[in-house]
């Protein structure tokens, strides 16, 4: 079924079956991935070695930046759709993002009486609102490039979500060994040389991206600079955020609110039954997510603190094992991407929120499985295979979530609410980013006996989290049957750039593999 996608596509040209465009979002994600996470993997570190914040301080400290990385998506999202499109919007993130970068090499002498670290909530502030502005568009991006129901979709998130994470494992294994052997500096540096390459690739290989994310209106350059000057601005508002953190959780709390509850009166009053329900859908998919990130981000803070204190790394500094989720991505990217593929063709292929009770499911086994390693050793550090298991399984329950996610929200939201449910979708994010916090604080709870102390009140949180996650993901797994049924899949058609539907299968005509109502699609 021709459309003016994939016309325009073909005028182009592919790579691998893919349009060009895919690639240059590919690299673009892929250095601020390497920027991002290269600075992730040090900041736990960073928090408790030299600006000597206490376990629980700095998990509810990094609790907070992680959700306000993905909260201002909304923002940002918003301003997209209404005003300077994806395109703008990525590009100017990008340059708030390799400023912020840049800032976090000004270490200071360290301590929290160091005039420095008003720097460094500087540095996190610029970090935070360049997020919002690239983050959730560039991935709307990627959908802009394919019909609704084009059999490459899926593929495409997958190879975009094999760059976020190629990204993320270089990041985390430069910025970290540099970081933690040479200086903090030299970690930070490298992130932002990273993301300044992101800039450029971005910058240079624009006509490739064929029009798509200009601006929906016609954008005068006051309008345009007007909305830049007050996101600038709007950093110092961040800037206090950032360094109190209990009105972060407030925030999200009533943002939530307001925000749900605006989606689903639109969802209500103004869209047709078909794309109300699959509003509805996309609404149980993000609360699944909002306990999955929980439990999935002790990575960056409780767990990585784990790393340092109690496995055997033979020398390895802990923040280099971030890059180990990142790598079983990149190699098990490509095989999800294809079994989900093989299974759609045969009618086998789980649905969306089956997928999501799976992640659950193998999310909570990594954590019992760490557990059961712990006791195994005794008073002696764990091995480390212990922590390649439980990465191992958080990869292969991301894989069944977050890449589905990516694509239901694109595939699901009315055209005109593409942004804003991408947003929200990382406002999902958000929320369990700042639950992920106060976890991370509850297993650095002080304790009077000693180190072997300190590791059990750890591996009883994990005990905890890990039984309701696999609780929690066998109920997603009863009622996803239900689920499914809403995202009415059989009658989704493909739309034009303005929104207008473009076309369905006829009658009696074959639908695209993975979009037959008796199965369901890889998000």
């Amino acid at each position: 079924m021709a459309t003016r996608y994939a016309q325009d596509g073909d005028a182009a040209g592919t790579f691998l079956g893919h349009p060009k465009g895919l690639f240059v979002l590919f690299f673009a994600e892929m250095w601020e991935r390497f920027s991002y996470y290269g600075m992730r993997a040090l900041l736990i570190f960073y928090l408790t070695q030299h600006w000597l914040f206490s376990d629980g301080e700095s998990g509810v400290i990094y609790g907070a930046y992680t959700a306000l990385v993905y909260i201002t998506p909304v923002l940002g999202g918003y301003l997209a759709d209404r005003y300077i499109g994806q395109r703008k919007a990525t590009a100017f993130g990008a340059l708030l993002l390799t400023f912020g970068h840049f800032l976090m090499a000004f270490e200071g002498d360290g301590g929290q009486g160091s005039a420095a670290l008003n720097i460094f909530w500087l540095a996190l502030s610029f970090i935070i609102m360049g997020t919002g502005f690239l983050k959730a568009n560039i991935s709307v991006m990627v959908g802009q490039l394919y019909p609704l129901t084009d059999v490459r979709r899926d593929g495409a998130y997958t190879i975009f979500y094999v760059g976020i994470n190629l990204g993320a494992a270089l990041g985390s294994l430069i910025c970290g060994y540099l970081g933690q052997t040479y200086g903090w500096s030299y970690g930070f540096g490298a992130a932002g040389v990273g993301m300044l390459a992101g800039l450029i690739v971005f910058t240079v290989f624009r006509p490739l991206l064929l029009g798509r994310g200009e601006p929906p209106i016609v954008l005068t350059k006051v309008r345009e600079f007007t909305i830049y000057g007050l996101s600038v601005a709007s950093v110092g508002v961040i800037w206090a955020l950032i360094q109190f953190q209990s009105v972060v959780g407030g925030l999200l709390i009533v943002a939530g609110v307001v925000l749900v509850g605006y989606v689903l009166f639109t969802a209500i009053t103004k869209l047709a039954p078909h794309d109300r329900d699959r509003i509805f859908a996309a609404l149980f998919l993000m609360m699944g997510s909002i306990l999955f990130w929980a439990l999935f981000e002790q990575a960056g803070s409780s767990l990585n603190l784990f790393t340092d204190r109690h496995v055997d790394r033979g020398g390895v500094p802990a923040s280099m094992f971030q890059s180990v989720n990142a790598i079983y991505i990149v190699l098990l990217g490509p095989l999800f991407a294809g079994l989900w593929t093989v299974l759609g063709r045969r009618g086998w292929e789980p649905s969306a929120p089956a997928k999501f009770g799976l992640a659950l499911l193998q999310l909570g086994a990594g954590f019992l499985v760490l557990v059961a390693g712990t006791a195994a050793a005794g008073p002696s550090l764990v091995p480390v295979l212990f922590i390649f298991l439980i990465y191992l399984l958080h990869t292969t329950g991301e894989l069944c979530l977050s890449p589905v996610g990516l694509s239901a929200m694109n595939r699901l939201s009315p055209v005109h609410m593409a942004s804003l449910i991408m947003g929200t979708w990382f406002f999902a994010s958000a929320t369990g980013n700042f639950v992920a916090g106060l976890i991370a604080s509850a297993t650095g709870a002080e304790s009077a006996g000693g180190e072997g102390a300190a590791r059990e009140v750890v591996m009883g949180v994990y005990t905890q989290i890990g039984w309701i996650s696999v609780g929690v993901g066998v109920a997603v797994l009863i009622i996803s049957p239900w689920i499914r049924k809403l995202m009415h899949l059989d009658t989704l058609g493909d739309r034009n750039v303005g929104g207008d539907l473009l076309g369905q299968p006829e009658a009696g005509e074959p639908q695209a593999a993975g979009l037959r109502p008796e199965t369901s699609h890889h998000g």
